[in-house]
């Protein structure tokens, strides 16, 4: 069994369960993670964002949930409503970061929505990677070199097809896999002791 984790880097509702992610997969080392990217702002969906109009008060309605923070960078790169939200950009980046460090891909997506919900940086820039490659000690050069090839848009393309595959139609959703077999652990939001819960129930007790 592994768990699958079906974000996106540009979903506040994934930057809220962060938290919840980190402390699951602390309790549970010997679990392996796979990290998908879902696509939410992508196509048609690919606007300004002041054109999402729920985006403040679903921060808000996050933070207070989960404790999320919403630094004062972020802010000021939205504050004029231009800024775009990139799914397919920010889903290559994620490529590239776990095709730097396969093992430490929680670790990598989480840094990169902290870049952009709490530093404010775009998820389309290179520098973004090259800072959160720096900051986790791995090989900038091989992580921006990754982030613009053709290989790394498959990647993102990919991951796109897998989580339609696993029926996820929101983010965040994590899910335990079994083979053929997807049971949902979170949608959205859970605390970690309710996941601990579910996947007790599929005889996956907590190690650390």
């Amino acid at each position: 069994m592994k768990l699958v984790y079906v974000f996106d880097a540009y979903c506040g509702w994934s930057h809220g369960f962060s938290g919840t992610l980190r402390e699951v997969v602390s309790r549970h080392p010997g679990l392996p993670v796979e990290v998908v990217s879902g696509g939410l702002f992508v196509g048609g969906r690919r606007v300004p964002i002041r054109e999402f109009g729920y985006v403040q008060g679903a921060n808000a309605q996050i933070s207070e949930l989960t404790g999320a923070e919403f630094g004062d960078g972020y802010e000021r790169l939205i504050a004029d409503g231009s800024f775009v939200m990139d799914s397919e950009a920010a889903a290559r980046g994620v490529a590239a970061l776990r095709r730097a460090a396969p093992d430490r891909a929680v670790e990598t997506a989480v840094a990169l929505q902290h870049a952009f919900y709490v530093d404010g940086r775009s998820l389309s820039d290179p520098a973004t990677y090259r800072h959160v490659a720096e900051t986790a000690g791995l090989d900038t050069d091989a992580v921006l070199g990754a982030f613009g090839s053709p290989e790394t848009q498959g990647a993102a393309e990919a991951d796109f097809r897998r989580a339609a595959e696993l029926g996820v139609t929101g983010f965040p959703t994590l899910l335990a896999v079994d083979g053929s077999r997807a049971v949902p652990l979170a949608r959205g939001h859970a605390t970690t002791d309710e996941v601990d819960h579910r996947l007790a129930s599929l005889g996956v007790a907590r190690t650390s």
